[in-house]
């Protein structure tokens, strides 16, 4: 089955094992704190952030492989000082994570959004942009496609950020943990706005984050299980096919490629693999990765 057919009839996918799709907040997470800041309105799920407390939430399943997506509306009008983020994340002291992470900013300044890829429990690969719309005007999706040859950071299905398996070049690729999906708002006023210049203006307090519409198409795992028993549950074989592993996925379309070029070229504004202050030698995976 191709991804087209998979993703246009979304049902046939449900014949393989494993994944999971849903749009119901209560059927996929569970608050993880800050039970009191979360606010449901219909449809919508509302993260509150004032000085007592920020909130979050995470899922009740961990996956390995496929695509989880967030419909999700910034905070409106000053927003400077806090963050929004949605990320993946193993757990340990050498978990792998994909963060986005949006940054705040004051009226009428540009948000950023900084992503961030952790393996073995190892960071610093900050790449930050301003995004080509206001987020805090309507629901935009957030996503996040991981399988074997590639982790892909997309904003409303334009990749911003690509991280490529390298490990034939004896460079570590996240692949052999299952992971959580967590989003949380919180206050980062000590570096998340103009380095920590701008605090957060308590009165314009709560500052809320709006969700809708969570997809999960990925593939569930079973806690406790080795990384081994789940690398095998979740790879394709001649049994069953999953569509994360379809060839076409193992890199950008040229179409892709087109619009990642074009995001990196008019709007980022900081790339670790870029930073000689910060990093004198360039880092392994910035030699050939157009991430």
């Amino acid at each position: 089955m191709t991804r087209m057919s998979c993703l246009l009839g979304l049902s046939l996918c449900f014949l393989f094992v494993g994944l999971v799709a849903s749009s119901k907040f209560e059927e996929l997470f569970q608050p993880g704190w800050a039970m009191d800041h979360f606010v449901h309105e219909g449809d919508l799920l509302k993260l509150k952030l004032d000085n007592y407390s920020g909130a979050g939430f995470q899922s009740k399943s961990k996956y390995m492989f496929g695509k989880v997506t967030v419909h999700l509306k910034l905070v409106e009008g000053d927003s400077a000082g806090t963050v929004t983020t949605f990320y993946m994340s193993s757990e340990g002291p050498n978990h792998n994570e994909f963060d986005f992470e949006f940054l705040g900013n004051t009226t009428g300044e540009p948000y950023s959004v900084q992503t961030n890829v952790y393996v073995n429990g190892v960071g610093n690969r900050e790449q930050r942009l301003n995004l080509w719309f206001d987020p805090s005007k309507d629901f935009h999706t957030y996503s996040i496609f991981w399988n074997q040859r590639q982790v892909v950071f997309l904003v409303d299905e334009t990749p911003i950020r690509v991280h490529t398996n390298l490990e034939h070049k004896g460079i570590p690729f996240p692949k052999d943990q299952a992971m959580g999906v967590y989003s949380s708002i919180w206050n980062a006023d000590d570096w998340a706005t103009q380095g920590g210049r701008v605090k957060t203006d308590w009165t314009h307090a709560p500052f809320i984050a709006t969700y809708k519409d969570f997809e999960i198409n990925a593939c569930e795992v079973a806690v406790p299980a080795t990384s081994t028993e789940n690398a095998k549950k979740c790879a394709s074989s001649e049994d069953k096919k999953y569509w994360w592993d379809e060839p076409m996925l193992n890199e950008l379309t040229i179409h892709q490629s087109h619009q990642l070029i074009w995001v990196r070229a008019n709007h980022m504004v900081y790339d670790y693999c870029a930073d000689t202050a910060r990093f004198p030698a360039i880092p392994l995976e910035c030699v050939r990765h157009h991430h």
